[in-house]
């Protein structure tokens, strides 16, 4: 319902104001949903889509309409194509603190909560970015904790029971007591262990996006592919336009 509230706040009808927002299910499509549609999904294996938002400051996502709205169509074919009992989860992320990142979307796709629906909507969210930003709703943030992040997301969704994709709608660039990536001699530390060992494919869609560097986005490519595969991660993805 809150999510709802959120979209009809993007679309000029208003956003409700304050707390946790968290969605199990979304609403049931008003439509009849067609056989052939039913039939095409169903033989689709499950899979399970971590969406995670960057509200940095140094994203440009957050004020870019026209970035936010390409970003928000990708990440929308990619869940218009999963089958049904797929999950779908979206994060904001940013400074390590709890309260500045309450929001949180999980869905499991099914007959009444189609893919093409889900997918709708949390483009919808997406593309909105810019707009939640600069009327308040989210904050933009002072840090870009993607590592805690991650880390956060092994711990609570993990990789067990279906193939795992994490997309990072994020420009890379780490800037936390971990590694501090806008200079070039900066790295990121190894990963403990292997976190998301039998996870599918790590994503960052927006990598060196607004820092008008071809060198560093290729850095900060090689530097994430490093560290995806070593935290067990099959294959890395790391898209500055498309």
């Amino acid at each position: 319902m809150m999510l709802r509230l959120m979209l009809a706040g993007i679309t000029g009808l208003g956003l409700g104001a304050g707390g946790a927002y968290a969605v199990g299910t979304m609403q049931r499509h008003p439509e009849p949903t067609p056989v052939s549609y039913l039939t095409e999904r169903a033989t689709i294996a499950p899979q399970r889509i971590v969406i995670g938002i960057d509200l940095s400051r140094s994203n440009p996502l957050i004020v870019d309409a026209d970035f936010a709205s390409k970003v928000g169509a990708r990440v929308a074919d990619t869940i218009r194509n999963l089958g049904l009992a797929s999950e779908v989860h979206v994060r904001t992320f940013g400074s390590y603190d709890a309260s500045s990142n309450n929001f949180h979307y999980d869905a499991v796709l099914s007959v009444r909560n189609r893919p093409d629906y889900v997918a709708a909507e949390v483009e919808k969210l997406i593309a909105g970015t810019p707009l939640l930003v600069r009327e308040g709703k989210w904050h933009a943030q002072g840090r870009t904790n993607i590592l805690a992040f991650l880390d956060n997301v092994s711990q609570s969704i993990g990789c067990a029971g279906l193939p795992t994709t994490v997309i990072l709608a994020s420009d890379g660039i780490e800037d936390s007591e971990y590694a501090r990536l806008e200079y070039s001699e900066a790295r990121l530390p190894a990963p403990e262990g292997r976190p998301f060992a039998g996870c599918h494919e790590l994503q960052i869609l927006g990598l060196g996006v607004g820092g008008n560097s071809p060198m560093r986005t290729v850095r900060l490519r090689q530097d994430w592919s490093g560290w995806a595969r070593a935290a067990g991660f099959r294959a890395f993805q790391g898209l500055n336009d498309w």
